[in-house]
C-alpha cells in the first residue's frame, strides 16, 4: 500500500512534491535559518535541486516520499516519509521542514502525525525513524510529542536517531 499522493488534515494540505515546487524548494531548503540545525549546512542552489530531483525519484522507485505541505494554498514546507536504510536497517525515515514563519504552530508535528497513520497501518515491517542535529532541540520536541524516544546516534555521532514507541517497547 503506496501513501496516497494526497493527504488533508486539519489544517493542511500534503501532496506528493512536482518539479514545479522548485521554487518553494529553493526558498525554505536554502534559507541559513531552516538549516541551522543541519550537519550539511546550507545547501546551494543547485544540491536543492538535487534533492527535489531525489525526492521525485523516491517517489517512482519506492512509492513513498516527502510531501509538500500547503496553507491555505501555499507551500509552507516538505516533510513526509522516504525509504532509508540506517546501518544496514531498512526504515521509514521521518523529514520535515518548514518556513520560519511557520515554525511554532504545529504544522510539522500535524504533518508528521499524519504519515505516522499511515505508516502504522501500510508499511508495519519497516519502523519510522527521525534523525535530528544533536542540538536540534525543536525538532527533538516535536519527535518526543509523536511518542519517539532517543535510542542512539548516527554513525559517527552525527545525529540523534529517535524511534516510536508502544506499549513501552521500541518497534524494531
Amino acid at each position: 500500500m503506496t501513501p496516497p499522493d494526497e493527504v488533508h488534515t486539519e489544517r493542511l494540505r500534503l501532496r506528493r512534491v512536482v518539479a514545479e515546487d522548485l521554487p518553494a524548494a529553493l526558498a525554505i531548503m536554502s534559507d541559513p535559518e531552516t538549516n541551522h540545525h543541519n550537519p550539511d549546512g546550507t545547501p546551494t542552489p543547485e544540491r536543492t535541486a538535487v534533492q527535489l530531483a531525489e525526492w521525485l525519484r523516491h517517489w517512482a522507485e519506492d512509492g513513498i516520499g516527502y510531501w509538500a505541505v500547503e496553507l491555505r494554498g501555499r507551500v509552507i514546507g516538505f516533510g513526509g516519509l522516504r525509504t532509508y536504510g540506517l546501518d544496514g536497517e531498512p526504515t521509514l525515515n521521518l523529514f520535515y521542514r518548514f518556513t520560519p514563519a511557520h515554525w511554532g504552530f504545529g504544522y510539522a508535528t500535524e504533518m508528521a502525525d499524519a504519515a505516522i497513520t499511515w505508516a502504522t497501518s501500510a508499511r508495519p515491517d519497516r519502523p519510522v525513524v527521525i534523525l535530528t542535529g544533536l542540538d536540534n532541540k525543536p525538532s527533538q520536541r516535536v519527535a518526543e510529542k509523536l511518542g519517539f524516544v532517543r535510542t542512539g546516534t548516527t554513525d559517527h555521532d552525527t545525529m540523534h536517531v529517535y524511534r516510536r514507541v508502544h506499549d513501552s517497547t521500541i518497534v524494531t
